[in-house]
This record gives structure tokens, C-alpha cells and sequence, in this order.
């Protein structure tokens, strides 16, 4: 039966004890890590997020017998006095390793059963069952760590924006549907049937509606939602540190956004170098085949169109006659591998989308190449044009020049982790600017934003959105982390004309337009100053900087790939009157 926690009151957090409380009475609160029961000797370790303290329970043995119940993941109260430890003792592993607890009472605050994995030591478990009992698996050391890492970065944001002059501001919750990229998780409405709130995939209308308000500098920890594929770096729901500047150019946003980064790097005791390096969109994608561009190894892709304008190889001759390109890269030592090696590599390829991969390389005497009809003397002109060494190996596919570049960004990333190329410890921050504004949708024969329908498009780009804009930039820019996208923004549209006519590219008639945005339009008539921001995504830069692969090490709740909460069981069916009132009704 579980004893009461009566007046008592914890007098440390079970991390907090040092050599210089020895002699003290204390009241530690927590769970029972690990239990050794030595016979007439019994110690417990006694956690919480704070950390471990050794109990000892000896000589008492009416105290003894009531402890030897204590199992791991009770409850624990403990009374006792602070004891240095013995010399051989001392566990110099832990911060309170010099000293124990000597108990003089303990109280079974409650029992435990035994949990479906070990609490107390780092056990493989599977995913799903750490997501079906997430409240034990957040009792696990590593997972308390990364939440707190994150509350620690969540609040030297908050500082850095309030010294920078930026009010934090919530917006809507519930709010209309809007296009932004992604679908719009919808709420219908009870008093008004046949109508729907959406959850915000971001606050972008009420953020630029902030700024007309002459808010100036506002700042966010938003949660948002996004009706989409989930994975390491997605869910449904996420959090990001949401951000816009009245007044503003890209110089100043990267400054700011720049400063805090470098406060959210400082609670892992690291400096960021700043300013960023910056890349424009083409260059990323021709450089590294991705606009999010790892940039902590080598393998650049280089462009080798002129050495094949009249190639007896007819595959890339074809390509480039056609107004595609060979590119390629060099793998630094790879020219041992064997031939099972480089068919492993081709089959990457494969897999990255390529219809097939060439490779190239020196050899005692002469040179090889998996195209022969390529020729020795070609082999050569394009090995001496990527310079590889003879301990190199080139590889090259062709066709369009961004779908070419991307398949082979994809295959770098892919033989940097097969030859142990990235370098581990090492941030390399950058900014990808001038993106396109449109890109066009094949299938519905229309123009589709690269960004959102708010972005500005460079002042010298504004006369193509009449007669070519496939062709115009935008004022977007992305801040980029060891291949991460952390945050994307831009320079918005601040006049309604422009406005008007990005909408009117987008294939949105006039009544369109106003019935989802006509607030807006409105609001633009009313004096709107030049303004932009960014949004940087808080579960990214916490993943990150915890050294975590999945943005789910560091969300408290996430949903499962599959967009289950395991431990909650949602989604799940509702009491049909509930659909009954909300004036819907389920077709599956």
C-alpha cells in the first residue's frame, strides 16, 4: 500500500549533492533507479531529471526489511544524512559520486510495475514500444537530457528576440484554409454547419497583418500543422520560432537569424562563425545536386557539357544535343575499388533515379571506363578535366541539368556515408538565396510558388512576371545546417498590385482570390511598409544540436511514420452524436 508523502518537502534534487553537504540532513524525492540488496546491506539509487544519488540502508532492521520492498520505478521518499563516500568507492562517473545518503526513513510513495523495457540502463528497444509507453521512455536519462536541451534553447530565444526589440505575439489557432504548400488539417465548425476552420500551417497572413499593424519586430515559438508524408525531420505537428521584421532586407534578416543561432549553439558551449556563407540557389544545385547542401565534405559535381558536344559515346552525346549535360564527380581513393564495389556504387545510382552511371579512372598504364565506346583519348581529356588522381575514381551520368545534378547530390550523400567522408563535430552553416519564384506544374498546366504566393520577387526580376516568370528570382532565402534546411523566409509582397498579379500567375481567378485572401488585399491598401522574416524549425535545430538523427529524440509526443500517437491511440473514432452535432458525415 502506498504510504503518503504527508508535510514532507525535497530538500535537493537528486543531482544536487556535493562533498559540501556532508553532515546535512536531506529529503530526496524520486524514482528507485537500481536496487542491489547485498543481504544486510541494501543500496538504492534514487533518480529524477536532475540526476542519481546513492542511498544506503544499513544497521536499521525494521528500515531494512521495509526497503528490501522497494523494486526499480517505485516511488520513493528518503530521509537520511549526507555521507562522504570511502575512497574506493567514489564514482567518479556521476556528479554526486563522492557522496550516499545514509537513510533514516523511506516512504513507498508508490509501486511500480515491472516496465516493458529497463529504465535504468541504454537496452535497444523498438520504437514502437518507446512510443506506446512514451511516459517511460521520457523517464530515460538520454531522452530527459534532449528535452531539457531544448527548454534551454527555447528560452536563450526568448531572451535574444526580447534584446533584440521583437514583441512575441500568438496568433490564431484556428484560423481559414489557405493555400501554403501542404493540406490544411480542417475543423468543422458546429455553429456554422458546412464550414471549416483550418489548423495554421504556419501564422504568414497574421504575422505580414502584424506588420501593417506597425508591430515592427514580431517573434513566435508557433506550433503549426501540415496534413503530410512524415519523416526523421517531419510530423504533423511541429514548432517553429517564427519571425518577422518590418522594414526589412535580406542583410538584416540573416544578422539577426545569424545571432540566434549562435545563442541556441551556445548551450551546447559551441561558437558559430558568423557571417554565413552564402550560395545562390543555382550554385547549390549544380555544386551539390540539392538546395540544402552538405557542405562538411567534398564531392563537388562539376559540369563536362563541352567535352561531349560531339562524343562517339552516344548517350551523352544525345544528351547534350538535346540540351541536357554530363556531369559527374570524383571520389578521392576510390579507384581501388573492386568491380563488385563499383557495381554497388552503379546500383546506388539507380536508386538515386539515374538510368545508369559511368565511372572512369587511371590505371598503372593507360585509363579504364565503364563506356568504352567513350574512347581512351576522351576518358583521359575528361579524368584531366575533374582532376583525379590515380588513386581517384570519376563518376558521371547525363541528362536534364538539374534532375542530372540532384540524382548525383543524392548519390554524394550516399558515398560520404559509405566512405566515412562527414565529419563528425563539424557545423557548416550556409544561406541558399535567390530562388525561383515559380515552377511549373506539368500535369495542371499551371504555375505553382517555389516558396508561398508571398514571397517578393527581386525588383530588377518584377517586368518577367509579365512576359516570363519562370524566369524571375525571389528575395527567399534558406538557412541551411549540415544538409538540414533550419529555416526558410523572404521579403514578402508589400502592395497590392503585386500581390494581385502573383495570384493571378497562380491560376486564381479574381472571385478566387478574394474569397480566400480578400482581408488581406485589403490590408495591403492601408499603408504597408517593405517587410519579411523566416520561420526556423525549432524540432530540427534541437535534433541537431543533440547529435539526434530524428526530430522524435527531442518532441516530448511525436507521432509514429504512420501518423499514429501509439501512446494515446489517436486518430480514433468518436461518438457518432459528435459527428452528428459538427453536421458531417464519415464516407469509410
Amino acid at each position: 500500500m502506498a504510504e503518503q508523502l504527508g508535510t514532507l518537502s525535497r530538500t535537493h534534487t537528486c543531482g544536487a549533492l556535493r562533498v559540501a553537504d556532508v553532515g546535512h540532513d536531506v529529503v530526496l524525492l524520486g524514482w528507485a533507479h537500481k536496487v542491489r540488496d547485498l543481504g544486510s546491506l541494501l543500496f538504492i539509487d534514487v533518480r529524477d531529471r536532475h540526476g542519481h544519488t546513492q542511498v544506503i540502508v544499513e544497521g536499521d532492521e525494521a528500515l531494512l526489511e521495509h526497503a528490501k520492498r522497494v523494486r526499480s520505478e517505485f516511488v520513493v521518499a528518503i530521509l537520511g544524512v549526507v555521507e562522504r563516500r570511502s575512497a574506493d568507492t567514489i564514482n567518479a562517473g556521476v556528479a554526486t559520486g563522492d557522496i550516499e545518503v545514509r537513510a533514516r526513513e523511506i516512504r513507498v510513495l508508490n509501486e511500480a510495475r515491472t516496465p516493458p523495457f529497463p529504465i535504468a540502463e541504454d537496452h535497444a528497444v523498438s520504437e514502437e514500444t518507446r512510443l506506446k509507453y512514451r511516459y517511460l521512455d521520457l523517464r530515460r536519462p538520454a531522452l530527459q537530457a534532449n528535452i531539457g536541451l531544448r527548454h534551454r534553447i527555447t528560452m536563450a530565444l526568448r531572451r535574444y528576440f526580447d534584446e533584440q526589440g521583437f514583441f512575441e505575439i500568438e496568433t490564431p489557432i484556428l484560423t481559414k484554409s489557405t493555400p501554403e504548400g501542404a493540406r490544411d488539417f480542417l475543423v468543422p465548425s458546429r455553429v456554422h454547419p458546412g464550414e471549416f476552420y483550418a489548423l495554421p500551417q504556419s501564422p504568414q497572413i497574421f504575422k505580414q497583418i502584424l506588420m501593417i499593424a506597425g508591430m515592427d519586430r514580431y517573434v513566435q515559438i508557433a506550433r503549426c500543422f501540415r496534413d503530410e508524408a512524415l519523416r526523421a525531420d517531419r510530423q504533423l505537428e511541429f514548432t517553429q520560432v517564427d519571425l518577422e521584421m518590418s522594414f526589412a532586407t535580406p542583410p538584416l534578416v540573416f544578422e539577426i537569424v545569424e545571432g540566434a543561432l549562435a545563442a541556441c549553439f551556445r548551450e551546447i558551449g559551441v561558437e558559430i562563425p558568423r557571417p554565413f556563407r552564402k550560395m545562390a540557389y543555382a550554385e547549390a544545385i549544380a555544386t551539390y545536386g540539392s538546395d540544402k547542401p552538405d557542405l562538411r565534405f567534398g564531392l563537388e559535381i562539376k559540369d563536362f557539357k563541352p567535352l561531349f558536344t560531339e562524343s562517339p559515346f552516344g548517350i551523352f552525346r544525345e544528351a547534350v544535343a538535346h540540351g541536357g549535360t554530363v556531369r559527374g564527380f570524383v571520389i578521392p581513393g576510390a579507384a581501388r575499388y573492386s568491380r563488385r564495389e563499383v557495381d554497388e556504387l552503379v546500383d546506388l545510382a539507380k536508386q538515386a533515379g539515374a538510368a545508369g552511371l559511368v565511372w572512369a579512372r587511371f590505371t598503372a598504364d593507360a585509363v579504364q571506363s565503364s563506356a568504352k565506346a567513350l574512347g581512351e583519348e576522351a576518358v583521359r581529356r575528361v579524368l584531366d578535366a575533374s582532376r583525379a588522381t590515380k588513386h581517384d575514381l570519376l563518376v558521371l551520368a547525363s541528362g536534364a541539368p538539374e534532375a542530372t545534378s540532384r540524382i548525383l547530390g543524392q548519390l554524394r550523400l550516399l558515398v560520404a556515408k559509405r566512405e566515412n567522408l562527414v565529419a563528425q563535430g563539424r557545423w557548416e552553416l550556409t544561406w541558399v538565396t535567390d530562388f525561383p519564384l515559380f515552377q511549373w506544374n506539368a500535369d495542371e498546366k499551371r504555375w505553382e510558388s517555389v516558396n508561398h504566393p508571398f514571397t517578393a520577387p527581386r525588383e530588377e526580376d518584377l517586368p518577367l512576371l509579365d512576359r516570363d516568370p519562370g524566369r524571375a528570382l525571389a528575395k527567399a532565402y534558406d538557412v541551411v545546417l549540415n544538409g538540414w534546411e533550419l529555416g526558410g523566409g523572404s521579403i514578402r509582397i508589400h502592395d497590392r498590385e503585386t500581390q494581385a498579379t502573383v495570384f493571378r500567375l497562380l491560376g486564381l481567378s479574381e472571385e478566387d482570390a478574394k474569397s480566400r485572401f480578400g482581408f488581406f488585399l485589403e490590408a495591403l491598401e492601408y499603408g504597408t511598409p517593405p517587410h519579411g522574416g523566416l520561420a526556423l524549425g525549432l524540432d530540427r535545430i534541437c535534433a541537431l544540436l543533440a547529435g539526434e538523427s530524428s526530430i522524435r529524440e527531442v518532441i516530448p509526443f511525436p507521432k509514429t511514420t504512420q501518423a499514429v500517437d501509439l501512446m494515446c491511440d489517436a486518430p480514433s473514432v468518436v461518438d457518432p452524436r459528435q459527428v452528428r452535432e459538427l453536421h458531417i458525415r464519415p464516407t469509410a
